[in-house]
């Protein structure tokens, strides 16, 4: 089961790499009317929420420096512009962070976990938890930088 999950978290994941690309980082950073953030914040949330529900829950230490992790948590919005060395730098955080998972789950180092609660209600009681609620995550946030992107290339017309 862990196995499918993961390919369905890199699917998603190289499906809003994808997105990510196609689009102008002004596109990327434009918070259309409406919306409260933009297309690059939901990509870079991905990986902080990531970071927070596997690895801060476990009792260890992100794979991501914690000030990308704090300004892309939950309950934060845009509030910079993000550059293209940035942008890299979150397609290669997206793919590797999900690499890294994989051989730490593998590898046995998450021994303990903090039980959390997330917004939606779940309890999330392991890291095996946490990967299954993230899977539906990322997939949410794709659906909405999605919806983003539509009224980003709206708003150019």
């Amino acid at each position: 089961m862990m196995e499918t999950l993961i390919n369905v978290i890199k699917t998603t994941r190289e499906n809003f790499i994808r997105l990510v690309e196609s689009l102008s980082p002004e596109q990327l950073n434009h918070v259309p009317e409406g919306f409260n953030n933009n297309i690059i914040w939901n990509f870079a949330h991905i990986i902080s929420a990531q970071q927070l529900l596997c690895y801060r829950l476990s009792g260890l230490e992100p794979r991501v420096d914690m000030e990308t992790i704090l300004a892309y948590r939950k309950g934060t919005k845009p509030d910079k512009v993000v550059d293209q060395e940035e942008i890299n730098r979150f397609v290669a955080l997206c793919r590797s962070t999900v690499d890294d998972l994989v051989t730490d789950l593998s590898s046995g180092v998450f021994i303990s976990y903090q039980q959390y609660t997330t917004e939606f209600g779940f309890e999330l009681n392991s890291v095996h938890e946490a990967v299954q609620f993230f899977a539906v995550h990322d997939s949410m946030h794709l659906g909405y930088a999605m919806a983003l992107r539509k009224a980003v290339l709206n708003n150019n017309n």
